[in-house]
């Protein structure tokens, strides 16, 4: 979808026959077997025809985060040694250029996919137009590239966006792949008609969700930037979604805002209709039994409130709704919940091919992140953590052979860091990160994601961090929502702050109460690198940008 929102449309049969000139235009410019391409763009056709053909050529592509500094894309060129780079357009190059690896590094042609005045950079659209002649005078060269494929060989390197520490290429094979989107065709994760690809291709779920799973199934996905994704769920009103839960919260806070605005008697209407859709929700759980009774309350209140709340924000056809990638509130899930829509929480990352459990239709439990496909083992280990082995499971990491190790334990189980536990039907529940815990000063262990996801629960909070290592109590640092607080006063402000420390504090330990806290002028966003392109927290890099407001709350 471009600046005039207009969509470029490509039939599969296209697709077929870009990605093979694709492939003849990298061989014929030299790239070998093996060779590494990195890939720097949104999710746009022309990075799904770059990847495929790749592939196709035998190389191995790399997605990089759009998000990437400098110092970031020179040390993914310098690690991964790509021979050819093909960015989205200027702004790309620019950064590219700032990193001093055009003309100084492995990379030997860079294509850009926009057009461009500069003779001295090819284009995509080059790249197309030379393969098709290749293959015209060769038709066998790509199909010898890609009979020469074998399982177990790398159908791409995702650089992981760096949450806990510097970026590392994960190796992922084209048997990861396969046995991943298998798995999701059994949990019924199935794009259908229409689906949207938001998310960096550099994120492995999104790699399966927009890229891998709709080869196996069908369907049809919109390619559009992180950007537009409100914009394009209006537009495109599709069957399935994916968000990262930053995504959820702030579409649900859209539905919140509306409700807010209604009259006192209509959000009495409301809140009776969300409890018939929550009810609804809960009868569908895996053991649940789904009355006759709450389907006939359902229908009313879908009738009267429901479909139109969905329909306001674009998600009133969605027969599957998903989230992964970082932990999600109950909260969230339940409020999505009141508007009639079972959310199917994922649990993988990219070490595993985003494949460690799902949930589906039929297949799930309110909180859960879902369970194991056949074929993957998960266990818990003494400390809580959770260890996974199978098909999935990465072979390591490319060029990194003490960090392969630390991955694993003895037995080859893959260490997830997350802590979490098994219940007696196979539903795997995840409580923190193994790293992430806070060791106060007292002694006492504090999962951090608990008390922010209890933060976030007031309207006014959009992210939350809580600090407390090595010090006598727990202190938050606290964004607010622009939507939520348009119109309100400072005071009224500071009261909704205090409203949501207390109400938060109200569900938790006296050691895992927050004492003291800060609201910060801006919210956290991967520009300005607190948060990962998925919009996870970079903790380290908050405490450190934040040192000067964490000390002040324990002056």
């Amino acid at each position: 979808m471009g600046a005039e929102r207009r969509w470029r449309t490509l039939t599969w049969r296209e697709l077929s026959e870009q990605t093979l000139d694709c492939a003849a235009g990298l061989i014929a410019g030299g790239l070998a077997a093996g060779d590494r391409v990195a890939i720097m763009a949104s999710a746009r056709n022309e990075h799904v025809v770059a990847d495929l053909g790749a592939v196709h050529a035998g190389g191995v592509p790399i997605s990089i985060y759009d998000t990437f500094a400098p110092d970031q894309i020179a040390a993914v060129v310098a690690h991964a040694e790509p021979t050819v780079a093909i960015l989205q357009g200027v702004e790309q190059l620019a950064r590219w250029a700032d990193a001093g690896v055009l003309g100084a590094s492995s990379v030997s042609r860079v294509i850009v996919m926009d057009p461009l005045a500069d003779p001295a950079v090819g284009t995509f659209t080059d790249l197309l137009a030379e393969g098709a002649a290749a293959r015209a005078a060769d038709p066998g060269r790509v199909h010898e590239r890609v009979a020469a494929i074998r399982p177990d060989d790398p159908a791409t390197i995702l650089y992981t966006s760096g949450s806990t520490g510097a970026p590392k290429g994960v190796l992922i094979s084209h048997t990861n792949l396969w046995f991943a989107a298998v798995g999701a065709e059994e949990a019924e994760i199935t794009p259908g008609p229409k689906t949207i690809a938001y998310l960096p291709y550099a994120h492995i779920t999104e790699r399966l969700l927009g890229l891998y799973i709709p080869q196996t199934t069908g369907g049809h996905s919109h390619q559009v930037g992180p950007e537009q994704v409100f914009d394009a769920l209006r537009e495109v009103r599709p069957v399935m979604f994916f968000g990262v839960p930053r995504i959820w919260e702030k579409l649900l806070s859209a539905v919140a805002a509306r409700v807010s605005a209604l009259s006192a008697s209509e959000r009495a209407e409301v809140e009776e209709a969300m409890a018939a859709g929550l009810a609804y929700v809960e009868g569908q759980q895996t053991g649940n039994e789904l009355t006759a009774a709450v389907e006939a309350a359902y229908a009313v209140a879908d009738a009267a409130w429901l479909n139109r709340l969905r329909a306001d924000v674009g998600i009133e056809n969605l027969l599957w709704a998903g989230s992964g990638g970082a932990p999600l509130s109950l909260a969230v899930s339940r409020y999505l919940a009141g508007l009639g829509i079972p959310l199917y929480n994922l649990y993988g990352m990219t070490e595993t091919t985003a494949s460690i459990s799902s949930s589906g239709p039929g297949n799930f439990r309110i909180g859960s992140v879902g369970r194991p496909p056949e074929g993957n083992e998960v266990k818990i280990a003494a400390d809580g953590e959770i260890l996974v082995r199978g098909p999935a499971v990465t072979a390591g990491y490319f060029r990194a052979a003490g960090a392969t190790e630390e991955l694993f334990d003895a037995d080859g189980w893959l260490r997830t860091g997350d802590i979490g536990h098994v219940d007696e039907d196979g539903f795997i529940f995840i409580t923190d990160r193994k790293k992430e815990l806070i060791v106060t000063s007292t002694g006492k262990n504090v999962a951090p994601s608990n008390v922010e996801a209890l933060l976030k629960r007031h309207p006014v909070i959009s992210q939350a961090l809580v600090y407390g290592d090595d010090r006598p109590y727990l202190v938050a640092l606290l964004t607010l929502d622009p939507l939520a607080v348009s119109g309100l006063s400072s005071a009224r402000l500071e009261a909704a702050a205090q409203e949501a420390v207390a109400a938060a504090n109200a569900h938790l330990s006296r050691p895992e109460q927050v004492r003291r806290y800060r609201v910060l002028p801006a919210e956290w966003s991967p520009a300005t690198d607190e948060l990962t392109a998925t919009l996870k927290l970079r903790r380290r890099v908050i405490h450190r940008k934040f040192s000067e407001e964490i000390d002040a709350l324990y002056a």
